[in-house]
């Protein structure tokens, strides 16, 4: 439950390299710079609940751990995938619905900031959130 709180994005690595690689536009990579996200984050056994919330949109997400799920990204790309808990990373692997590419991201908390990585097509990305 070591995730459980609400996050602010704090800073980003990489992150334009990435959503370039995604196929996102540039006026929305550099909106989504700067959209000030905040994740809640609650999580009861393998079930998980997080609410994203930005300057742009808000959008809950239920998933329970190993169960695959569809989601839609911020720029309306649909995926499908599952998230897994291994130790204390929580690990997705997400495949677009589109071109059947996948997309990797991990969660994990780093000296007390939750670090969410991405990797895409072989770009690689962070986003680092403090707690809010």
């Amino acid at each position: 439950m070591a995730f459980n709180g609400t996050w602010k994005v704090n800073r980003n690595e990489n992150y334009d390299k990435f959503m370039e690689q995604m196929g996102i536009n540039v006026v929305k990579r550099k909106l989504a710079e700067h959209d000030n996200l905040k994740m809640t984050i609650q999580q009861t056994g393998d079930k998980f609940h997080i609410t994203e919330s930005s300057t742009f949109r808000t959008k809950e997400i239920d998933f329970t751990l190993g169960v695959q799920f569809d989601y839609a990204l911020a720029d309306g790309t649909e995926v499908s995938g599952t998230w897994v808990l291994e130790g204390d990373v929580l690990k997705g692997k997400f495949t677009r619905k589109d071109n059947n590419k996948v997309l990797t991201t991990t969660r994990s908390l780093v000296e007390g900031e939750l670090v969410q990585t991405y990797n895409y097509d072989g770009v690689d990305a962070k986003r680092i959130f403090k707690k809010a």
